[in-house]
């Protein structure tokens, strides 16, 4: 969906524009961003930085030599409400490298949605996580994604359970089920798959 491979069949559609073929540059300027299972950010830009870079391309700037990024006000204002809605407004001038993991995982879902994409990819979000953090996470993914389409690909059921308004279960390449979460949650053949057999007594 994001271009990164090519499909081997069928078409892809972004609201009425068909985007299978399309580099993924290209996709992500028709408001289809990603992040990925491996933390992908500017470790030797600060978190401001980061997030000045993401915002750049939304507002129009694109690519200039005559524009000092000091004066670019309305860039400066928009990173620092991204910065706010990830919670790291304290640490806005740290260099990326230097932020604990979790923290970089917020940065990089603060990237993903700062270019005003409207459908979001979220691989893994939460791995490598601790149970806490994972908490804190999941809680701000729906606070930074309300009014956005969030399409995720993840293991964790109660990461599954706390996002998805709707939830597709995969086996071996099958989908065997796709519906809401209490529907999949008492599907048999779900509860076998992922959830383990249901108990009877």
């Amino acid at each position: 969906m994001s271009g990164r491979f090519a499909p081997t069949s069928g078409e892809i559609w972004l609201g009425d524009q068909r985007i299978d073929g399309k580099q993924p540059f290209e996709i992500n300027r028709l408001g289809l961003s990603r992040s990925f299972q491996i933390t992908n950010i500017f470790p030797k830009l600060s978190v401001f930085e980061n997030l000045r870079c993401a915002v750049l391309w939304s507002l129009g700037y694109k690519y200039s030599f005559f524009k000092f990024l000091a004066d670019l006000d309305d860039a400066n204002k928009l990173a620092e409400q991204y910065m706010e809605k990830i919670r790291l407004d304290r640490k806005r001038d740290v260099l990326a490298m230097n932020l604990t993991y979790a923290e970089q995982r917020a940065l990089e879902i603060g990237i993903t949605i700062a270019g005003g994409a409207k459908v979001i990819l979220l691989d893994e979000p939460t791995a490598g996580m601790s149970k806490s953090e994972t908490l804190r996470f999941v809680q701000l993914i729906r606070q930074v994604t309300e009014g956005k389409t969030l399409l995720t690909v993840e293991h964790d059921m109660g990461v599954v359970f706390g996002l998805a308004d709707k939830i597709a279960v995969v086996v071996y390449g099958e989908v065997i089920a796709f519906d809401t979460p209490d529907a999949v949650r008492s599907n048999p053949k779900v509860q076998e798959a992922y959830l383990g057999s249901a108990q009877t007594h």
